[in-house]
């Protein structure tokens, strides 16, 4: 399903127009970034932990389980991926309930840009969109040329999503303009080359566990949207701290304020460590307090974590028959 590249309205334009010299330079962009308000870490842990205590009970449950589901990019990405694994993925996605054929299908196929062929043609006719992590992934240490090859590679061969990891060291260095200018070439790089005016999305990585400090990561959040990014995303999973409330909650407050000031909508993936219902129910709570419900759908909200939908699935079926199933309900991935 190929996204057409946005053309923003009259007013987005003009707004993102009137902050090209925030980006101008490296002085303009640093005085920016640090310009933009300090986080109180207190008060936002405090925050996040409040919204972590809402009771969601009976018919809103079983809806924001469906809505999790159909938020769920499943993702295999291990060097042992095979052709025959990331198939029988793609089935699970389209169908992840073989027993209950009204359960939800998962939002993307998350794969290594040498799989996306593979995932593109099991996905036929699904609807699902396949998702393809690239710029040297999980590190993100590589030349420029080289992250640039990596992500056309992946668009040609069909991918509907580039997930692209930022270079912390630029970042931790202070070189934002570094890390701006490859995110706006890597934007540029999701455009196909066929001349159909369109493009894959692009979802911006922090790594944040790697960030430090949550000033970092609202700091992270900006330059990557500045630079156009269509989603920001927590982390890539392969490191010790991935997604919490409270990081994600800095990213909910900075795309929210980001459109306050531009008019354009980002949407916002927290990834790895979620791994129960009820922890996906608070991030959805967490997304319609501090966003509302224009953001509870798969077109801006997702999570990165596969082995949330086993959990979902097992939770989905207590609802509908009032008992748990054995361990074998389930696939394991």
């Amino acid at each position: 399903m190929p996204t057409t590249v946005p053309a923003y309205g009259k007013e987005a334009a003009e707004r993102l127009a009137s902050m090209a010299d925030v980006t101008a330079g490296d002085g303009a962009l640093r005085r920016f970034l640090h310009g933009l308000p300090g986080v109180d870490a207190v008060g936002l842990q405090a925050r996040a932990a409040t919204l972590g205590t809402r009771s969601i009970k009976t018919t809103a449950k079983a809806y924001a389980i469906d809505l999790a589901i159909s938020m769920i990019d499943l993702t295999t990405l291990e060097g042992a991926d095979t052709p025959g694994k990331v198939r029988a993925l793609c089935a699970k996605g389209i169908n992840p309930d073989p027993t209950d054929r009204t359960a939800p299908k998962v939002a993307a196929i998350c794969v290594y840009g040498d799989m996306v062929a593979t995932a593109k043609e099991a996905l036929t006719g699904s609807g699902i969109h396949v998702a393809a992590v690239a710029t040297a992934f999980p590190s993100g240490r590589a030349s420029l040329p080289v992250k640039l090859a990596d992500t056309r590679d992946a668009v040609a061969a069909g991918a509907d999503e580039i997930d692209m990891v930022i270079d912390r060291g630029a970042f931790l260095s202070g070189r934002y303009l570094d890390v701006f200018e490859e995110i706006r070439q890597v934007k540029q790089a999701c455009v196909r080359e066929d001349g159909s005016g369109t493009a894959a999305h692009l979802k911006v990585i922090f790594e944040t566990g790697e960030l430090q400090t949550y000033d970092n990561v609202r700091r992270a959040s900006w330059l990557a949207m500045l630079a156009g990014a269509d989603f920001i995303k927590t982390s890539t999973g392969k490191v010790a701290v991935n997604a919490t409330p409270p990081v994600t909650l800095v990213l909910l407050e900075a795309v929210r304020d980001f459109r306050a000031t531009t008019g354009v909508q980002v949407g916002v993936k927290p990834a790895g460590g979620i791994r129960t219902s009820k922890d996906a129910i608070k991030y959805l709570v967490m997304v319609n307090e501090t966003l509302g419900d224009e953001w509870l759908s798969p077109e801006w909200f997702r999570f990165g974590a596969s082995s949330l939908l086993g959990d979902l699935l097992m939770q989905r079926q207590k609802l509908s028959t009032g008992r748990y199933s054995g361990p074998d309900y389930v696939t394991v991935d």
